[in-house]
């Protein structure tokens, strides 16, 4: 009489119920901890520059952060890197807004974000995200709750800071203007914005541009 075969092992693996991942499955694990991976880099980042006891990155945070990139804390590329953040508060960056930012950027080290400043200065500079970086350089120097506003002075380092580069002539008589006037203390938003488009019609009328001109533009928004 034949012995009957031996039973199949405990935990030996039955083909029949054997599970089998596609290469979009594994490509989705592999990039699904990757990218846990970097984000854990980048909060560790961040709490490194971070006020323990805000929960945020603070004005201090943000200098020794410049330090360490070797930027000037009044860098106008600093101010893209709170534009690209979408930072609500002028010196302060919230864990949220540095994810969003650092992720955007493919940053996760103090190198990779230094090394990618030149890049994003020139996304901004693209004319599709300049107005909407210049419109957000304004509200991010409103600092107080309900401000709409801002003192002649610190516009007039705003403007030199955000559209120098852009417009050296009309910015130069601008501020020109700004500080000698005595009808003006504080610039609004809209009075913000109008400068900038005087600044585009100069582009496709260009004409030298005078002190009377710009105060006649700035009247408009008044």
């Amino acid at each position: 009489m034949m012995r009957r075969s031996a039973s199949k092992k405990a935990g030996q693996p039955n083909s029949t119920n054997s599970i089998n991942f596609s290469p979009s499955d594994l490509f989705r694990t592999a990039s699904s901890r990757a990218s846990s991976k970097e984000m854990e880099r980048i909060d560790n980042l961040f709490h490194s520059y971070a006020n323990r006891s805000l929960g945020m990155i603070d004005p201090e945070g943000i200098e020794t952060l410049c330090s360490d990139m070797e930027v000037d804390h009044t860098d106008v590329r600093i101010l893209m890197l709170a534009w690209k953040m979408k930072a609500e508060k002028q010196g302060y960056f919230t864990l949220e807004e540095w994810r969003r930012g650092m992720k955007a950027l493919r940053a996760d080290t103090v190198s990779k974000l230094r090394k990618a400043l030149p890049e994003l200065e020139k996304e901004v500079k693209r004319p599709s995200n300049f107005e909407d970086f210049y419109s957000y350089s304004f509200c991010y120097c409103l600092t107080e709750e309900k401000q709409k506003s801002i003192d002649i002075e610190s516009i007039c380092q705003l403007l030199d800071l955000v559209l120098g580069s852009h417009f050296r002539a009309q910015v130069d008589y601008f501020i020109e203007y700004l500080k000698i006037q005595s009808d003006y203390k504080v610039i609004n938003m809209d009075q913000w914005m109008g400068f900038f488009r005087f600044c585009n019609e100069w582009l496709k009328f260009p004409v030298l541009a005078t002190t009377l001109s710009l105060a006649e533009k700035i009247e408009e928004y008044k």
